[in-house]
């Protein structure tokens, strides 16, 4: 099994992305460089979590195709109550592991190494409910929405929580799937953002 020390001195694979805002502000995290693992780029980040902040305090967050766990580090750092990696690719894994040590963060952010849809599956199966789920699989291979088909049907998601859904420009995601529907969508250049709540949200007070 690679180790994450054996893993990041190998340099050469690795580009940095930096924590805006919070606990780790401006701690540089590592993160694979390659088309798979694109790291969200700090003007979408910026955006995203500014549309989000509402959602931040004590949230309990899923971080579904994690990579170098950008996103969910800087929600933490931000001021979530936990976050869970979910990552199948061991050498991301390792750097996600080294990232929340470098960060300090390493005690709120549970890592698991394993196949998204499967994991999501054992999320229902326990019954763990989320805040909010970050979704950034690789571009235009449709797994964006086959996860949120899934997240839709199995109601992982709490009624005050929200699904962020990363995407290239060229992917369309539907208005509607299961208990999740569209609120909003932004464009950042060859990037796109959906913002998805659960179907009951408006019956729900979030005070």
């Amino acid at each position: 099994m690679l180790t994450v020390a054996a893993f990041i001195t190998s340099w050469r694979f690795l580009a940095i992305v930096k924590v805006i805002a919070g606990t780790a502000k401006g701690h540089k995290l590592k993160t694979l460089k390659s088309y798979a693992m694109r790291p969200t780029s700090a003007r979408v980040k910026e955006s995203v979590f500014s549309i989000i902040a509402e959602y931040l305090e004590n949230a309990l967050v899923l971080d579904l195709f994690s990579g170098s766990g950008n996103l969910g580090i800087e929600a933490l750092s931000r001021g979530v109550h936990q976050v869970y990696f979910v990552e199948k690719n061991e050498k991301a894994v390792c750097l996600i592991k080294e990232n929340l040590l470098k960060t300090k963060l390493n005690e709120k952010g549970i890592v698991i190494k394993g196949d998204a849809f499967n994991e999501l599956k054992t999320f229902s199966l326990n019954g763990k409910k989320f805040d909010i789920i970050f979704l950034d699989p690789p571009y235009n291979k449709g797994l964006l929405v086959k996860s949120l088909d899934i997240i839709g049907k199995i109601d992982i998601l709490n009624t005050t929580g929200i699904v962020v859904a990363e995407r290239s420009i060229n992917e369309i995601l539907p208005l509607n799937t299961g208990n999740l529907k569209l609120a909003e969508d932004r464009k950042y250049g060859n990037t796109s953002v959906a913002f998805y709540h659960h179907k009951y949200m408006c019956c729900v007070d979030r005070n």
